[in-house]
């Protein structure tokens, strides 16, 4: 897997598996950074249900902007072991923060944007 941030994801071609991962903000910047992965390898087997699993990734992205941890916690346990193993340390954090989260809510105005030191 490789990861890639903004506007680079406007090069790669099309033939791509791109997910995407995290948005970031240093704390004193505005200007936010979305980090993408581009899936190398693919089993025979996940390719039949390769739109099925992008879209469950997609929005599992969304629900956790959203903060509807209970969606993302469900889309999480399906989406482990998928993209040949890529992304299930990806999975394994984004579970760490959902379980520190339902116990100190984010905030209304949150958006998912994470702060980076």
């Amino acid at each position: 897997m490789n990861i890639i941030f903004g506007d680079a994801i406007k090069e790669l071609p099309d033939n791509l598996i791109v997910l995407e991962l995290d948005t970031f903000r240093t704390p004193d910047s505005a200007r936010t950074e979305t980090a993408y992965c581009v899936i190398e390898q693919l089993s025979v087997d996940e390719f039949a249900m390769l739109e099925m699993h992008k879209k469950l990734h997609h929005d599992l992205m969304r629900y956790f902007q959203q903060q509807e941890w209970q969606y993302c916690e469900d889309a999480v346990a399906g989406l482990q072991g998928r993209w040949n193993g890529e992304l299930d340390s990806f999975y394994a954090d984004l579970l760490k923060r959902i379980t520190e989260y339902k116990q100190n809510p984010p905030g209304e105005t949150w958006n998912g944007t994470r702060i980076r030191i």
